[in-house]
């Protein structure tokens, strides 16, 4: 089914995968502005950068954004599980740096990291350390990555780490034992949701990087629909999205209309807001909406 689906809407690719996709990365919303401050911030040698946002906020991708933007002397490790401990996530890094630490004491592990990491530098590299779900990670784990950015020589950090985190990220960094961990983070930025205005922008973005060269096929309906349900989080954007293609080509329908919509809302654990604020405040979201619409067709 998905080749004829994707022939039914003049598709190369899925438009609304959830896989984090450079090639489907959103510059608008403050997205592209935030990529480049990311960048900066790394080149220049911030010792620690955070990250936070709701969850489906688009974190992810732009943490694989920064590593494919990254100058090629700059090696980029990952930490894959965020629940490691403190012995376990330094034998993490002594693994993505290529390092045979299995088995060894904490302090044999510190010191190769440290003459690994001082090598590098020598060699002129510069390595940067990214963490995602960095809420996730116990309060002892953060403490030995802060310990991790004493490593430096006279003028360099050794080791950069940013963290990409949920909001609970911010309440654990407010914790009085990491009041020093805290002080170290020299850059904080925050993921916006997507407002309703800049919506129709963020689908059709979409859909031209997977190969339609067409108007936007959403209906004014179906737009209202997918912003109240979405709440501006995008990856609930893409699911419902998904969904509502599917519906309106099993309609053989080339617009996708409230109907479909709600079809996908059905089909999701995802459930309308409810309608708060004033008749001003909802009229002017559709008022946005109905404008932005018009300019993408």
């Amino acid at each position: 089914m998905s080749a004829l689906y994707l022939r039914h809407f003049g598709l190369r690719a899925a438009p609304f995968g959830i896989t984090p996709d450079p090639a489907f990365f959103y510059a608008g919303n403050t997205r592209g502005a935030l990529l480049e401050a990311l960048v900066y911030a790394v080149e220049q040698g911030a010792g620690i950068i955070k990250l936070s946002g709701e969850v489906g906020s688009g974190k992810t991708m732009l943490c694989r954004m920064l590593a494919a933007r990254l100058p090629a002397h700059i090696d980029v490790l990952y930490l894959l599980n965020p629940r490691l401990g403190p012995d376990e996530v330094m034998a993490a890094l002594g693994d993505e740096l290529g390092l045979q630490l299995d088995g060894q004491r904490a302090d044999v592990v510190l010191r190769a990291l440290h003459a690994e990491l001082i090598a590098r530098h020598a060699g002129g590299r510069q390595v940067v350390l990214l963490a995602e779900e960095a809420q996730a990670m116990p309060v002892d784990t953060l403490e030995a990555l802060r310990l991790l950015t004493n490593l430096e020589t006279a003028s360099h950090k050794l080791l950069q780490i940013v963290l990409f985190g949920q909001p609970e990220l911010d309440q654990t960094l407010a914790l009085p034992q990491l009041r020093q961990f805290n002080e170290r983070i020299t850059q904080h930025f925050a993921m916006p949701r997507l407002p309703p205005a800049l919506l129709p922008e963020y689908l059709q973005c979409r859909l031209a990087a997977a190969g339609r060269n067409a108007p936007l096929p959403f209906s004014l309906g179906a737009l209202w629909l997918l912003t109240r349900t979405s709440q501006g989080t995008v990856r609930r954007v893409n699911i419902l999205a998904d969904k509502a293609l599917l519906a309106a080509y099993a309609d053989d329908a080339q617009q996708i209309s409230a109907r479909h919509l709600r079809q996908a809302i059905a089909d999701s654990a995802f459930r309308p807001a409810r309608r708060h604020g004033t008749w001003l405040a909802c009229a002017l979201a559709v008022v946005g909406l109905i404008l932005a619409a018009l300019l993408w067709r």
